[in-house]
């Protein structure tokens, strides 16, 4: 017979919500096994006559019959005719059987190779997982035409049926890659065809492609400084040395390209930027840095990646034709996401990529996932050909940016003592500077703990010598939910770091 506390821990496993999707006879085996395992049922020692343990239990013999069969079958117990069940004498050889687990076993450091140490301790790329205020380039989604998507789903699933239920191309469906190439040559000036696009999940995947494929470890890549976290990431995971290359108000100093490649033994094999939005700064390149970052990579034969992430929210004027399009050497990689046009739940990003680069991107894409879902990616086919995703483009722009100008007149009200705001031509967030001596990290985390996402400045410069301050998204919330989250925001800081109550 079970003494009281091996009686109780079985109740308490038939009891758990989290086993009660089980049924009730394996509910009992495995708590059964587990104190077999724990080694509180010892080698030898005999079980409860079914009938008793049913009993005890409250269930019926069946049920416990059912228990014991399958024990017996996996070889916990042994049945022995007209003497019982037994814990089985095969159950001595189980490893650490009976032994308490350490608790440092728990914490001990994993044996990581080199590049999953350094993707490990980069920290990876954190998600804002739920729209929370000032989380930076998440997309307002209460507004997307979501009937209009079901419908073209439906359209693909009649007419594709179960042929959209299998693999897609590595490369993608053919219809997006031509949806793509039609939409980045009209809107972006590209010069892409369907042959050249590489659908991706995202474009962090695309950065993560660029610097496997194209740079060896130890390669060095120019970096914008500051840049796009999510960019030096990917390249410090794959060992290559990012060299940082300072901004003005024009973007990066691309004189300061030259500057690098003479001074290094190597050649830098790639340059990163992102030309349409400078992230954070929101700086747009100019037309003359454009082509002599052309000149550049023709030079030195090294590669062009441009992360053209929000191009399509511009609010004063038609944006500037991306670098890929004025690139006659094909020495450009064109990354464009679907994330911030349209919502982040749909995981489809693309590359435009010179020819030479569409097979070898391809075969080690393969490698990473396979492929994307074919039906997302036909229905977006649909989408971009129908003209719906620039008529919501269309939508959310003057909404954005009307969205930028509230935050700036909320930040200048609410936090004028605390921080400048540098209100950008387009894209989806602002930075903000501090005018104080605040410590970013602490103001970042108090911040986070009163219901505020904000992405700390500094924390995107190689060299971290970068202004300090936060990047405040404002694109998923209206202005009167920007209201709130300022005052809140304006709360925490003068509550945590400035007493400006008596000023």
């Amino acid at each position: 017979m079970f003494k009281y506390a091996q009686l109780e821990s079985v109740k308490a496993w038939i009891g758990d919500p989290a086993q009660r999707a089980l049924p009730l006879h394996v509910r009992i085996q495995r708590a059964v096994r587990q104190l077999i395992l724990d080694g509180v049922l010892d080698v030898g020692k005999p079980l409860p006559a079914s009938r008793t343990l049913a009993t005890s239990l409250g269930v019926s013999r069946d049920t416990i019959e059912a228990a014991y069969v399958q024990l017996h079958a996996e070889g916990f117990i042994e049945r022995r005719v007209g003497s019982g069940s037994f814990v089985s004498e095969r159950t001595r050889r189980l490893p650490g059987r009976g032994k308490p687990r350490r608790a440092e076993a728990d914490s001990e450091a994993p044996r990581l190779s080199q590049r999953g140490s350094a993707m490990f301790q980069g920290g990876g790329v954190r998600d804002f997982l739920i729209s929370r205020p000032f989380a930076p380039g998440v997309p307002e989604t209460r507004n997307f035409p979501l009937a209009v998507w079901e419908r073209l789903e439906r359209q693909v699933l009649k007419e594709y049926g179960t042929r959209a239920l299998l693999h897609s191309p590595p490369q993608g469906m053919e219809p997006l890659r031509r949806a793509i190439a039609n939409h980045v040559n009209l809107e972006r000036g590209a010069r892409a065809t369907p042959e050249r696009v590489l659908i991706l999940t995202s474009s962090q995947q695309a950065l993560t492609l660029c610097a496997q494929v194209l740079l060896d470890v130890g390669d060095k890549i120019l970096l914008e400084d500051p840049a796009y976290h999510g960019a030096r990431k990917a390249f410090d995971a794959a060992g290559l040395i990012s060299v940082p290359v300072p901004l003005d108000a024009d973007g990066v100093r691309v004189d300061q390209l030259f500057t690098a490649a003479a001074a290094s033994e190597t050649a830098p094999r790639a340059v990163f930027l992102t030309p349409s939005h400078q992230f954070p700064s929101g700086a747009t390149l100019s037309l003359d840095r454009r082509l002599a970052v052309i000149e550049w990579a023709r030079q030195h034969q090294s590669w062009i990646i441009e992360d053209d992430y929000d191009s399509e929210f511009h609010y004063a004027g038609k944006p500037t034709a991306c670098v890929q399009g004025l690139d006659l050497h094909e020495r450009t990689i064109y990354i464009g996401t679907f994330t911030k046009s349209l919502f982040p739940g749909l995981r489809i990003g693309y590359m435009v990529l010179p020819p030479s680069l569409v097979a070898p991107m391809t075969v080690a894409r393969t490698l990473l996932d396979g492929h994307s879902a074919p039906i997302p990616q036909l229905t977006l086919a649909r989408f971009i050909e129908d003209g719906h995703f620039g008529a919501h483009v269309r939508t959310m722009r003057p909404l954005y940016a009307e969205r930028r100008d509230a935050l700036a007149r909320l930040v200048r009200q609410h936090l004028a003592d605390i921080v400048e705001p540098l209100v950008p031509s387009g894209g989806m967030q602002m930075p903000c500077v501090f005018i104080r001596d605040i410590p970013e990290r602490e103001a970042v985390e108090y911040a986070r703990q009163a219901g505020v996402d904000l992405l700390g400045l500094s924390t995107l410069s190689v060299l971290h010598q970068h202004r300090t301050g936060f990047l405040m998204g404002f694109a998923a919330h209206t202005p009167y939910e920007l209201e709130i989250a300022v005052k809140t925001l304006a709360s925490v800081l003068k509550k945590n770091f400035i007493c400006l109550k008596n000023n």
